[in-house]
């Protein structure tokens, strides 16, 4: 087998935790792992995992050899990436992993022109609101909203600014009445976004202080902006939605935009990617041309 490919596939399976993780990742059977690590072992005449049926781990021996190897495979992909600047366009697989409704709508429009454009590119695209870890998922680049964490090793750079807009159907309008304020947005009922158990805050800039937030009544939590959208059409209560989601119900009149006089909250959208010593051209790439068209989308 080859070394470098057993090198990178016995240090998913540390940085995973199991064999049948780092198939997944991968895209190779159970077994198959087992024989790259087995691999790697015969050659070297040593352990360098110690497996049972609920867990592995290294052997001393291992732990220092899985360090080399991450040091080894960061400079094949040094070296892959500078091969691929002096042919001078991005190619090779682009793994990208992003939220669904902004990922689907926004994001991978972007990036499918840009594999069209390059034929030597290739594209791996996830559509999952749960955070991913980077290194963990094996992935190029990742598509966060919101704040982030500072995280160490983890480069972010703004792609968008989402414009969140308060919105309601005319036939919930008509029966409960038109609100003119922040404040009396709690007078209404709502449909609001949930994930993981946590209701999102709306929130509304507030000159020279932190945004205010509220959390309106609702009888309705969703997961899915869509749902969202659909129920607020259907004149269950009010929604606080980004502008590029609900400009087509609005331009329809299925919904109409409310508080326009109060400045919409900008929400953020980044790529993010691990810092490495030469930054892949098929990233840069990719990040460039969502920061040049993703603004545009956001109105």
């Amino acid at each position: 087998m080859d070394r470098l490919t057993s090198m990178a596939v016995f240090v998913k399976a540390v940085d995973l935790g199991s064999f049948a993780a780092a198939a997944d990742v991968l895209g190779l059977s159970g077994p198959m792992v087992g024989k790259h690590v087995l691999s790697l072992e015969t050659r070297l005449g040593v352990r360098l995992l110690i497996r049972t049926t609920r867990r592995q781990r290294l052997t001393d021996f291992g732990q220092a050899y899985y360090e080399r190897c991450k040091v080894v495979l960061a400079e094949a992909e040094t070296a892959d990436a500078l091969a691929a600047d002096q042919l001078g366009e991005p190619r090779g697989r682009l793994r990208v992993t992003m939220p669904v409704h902004f990922g689907r709508r926004c994001v991978a429009p972007v990036l499918l022109r840009l594999v069209q454009q390059y034929p030597a590119l290739e594209l791996d695209l996830s559509f999952n609101d749960r955070f991913v870890d980077l290194a963990e998922g094996d992935y190029d680049i990742a598509i966060r909203t919101g704040s982030l964490e500072d995280k160490a090793g983890v480069i972010a750079r703004r792609v968008a600014r989402q414009r969140m807009i308060v919105c309601a159907s005319p036939a919930y309008l008509n029966v409960h009445g038109y609100p003119t304020t922040v404040d009396t947005l709690g007078q209404h009922q709502a449909i609001v976004y949930r994930r993981s158990g946590r209701i999102s805050p709306w929130l509304f800039p507030s000159d020279g202080h932190p945004p205010e937030e509220i959390i309106p009544l609702n009888r309705m939590r969703m997961d899915d902006l869509d749902a969202i959208a659909d129920a607020a059409a259907l004149g269950m209560g009010l929604a606080w939605l980004p502008s590029w989601l609900v400009s087509d119900r609005i331009q329809t009149g299925a919904l109409v935009a409310l508080l326009p006089d109060r400045p919409a909250f900008l929400y953020d959208a980044y790529a993010l990617w691990l810092q490495t010593p030469h930054l892949p051209r098929k990233v840069r790439v990719a990040v460039d041309a969502l920061a040049e068209a993703l603004p545009a989308l956001m109105t």
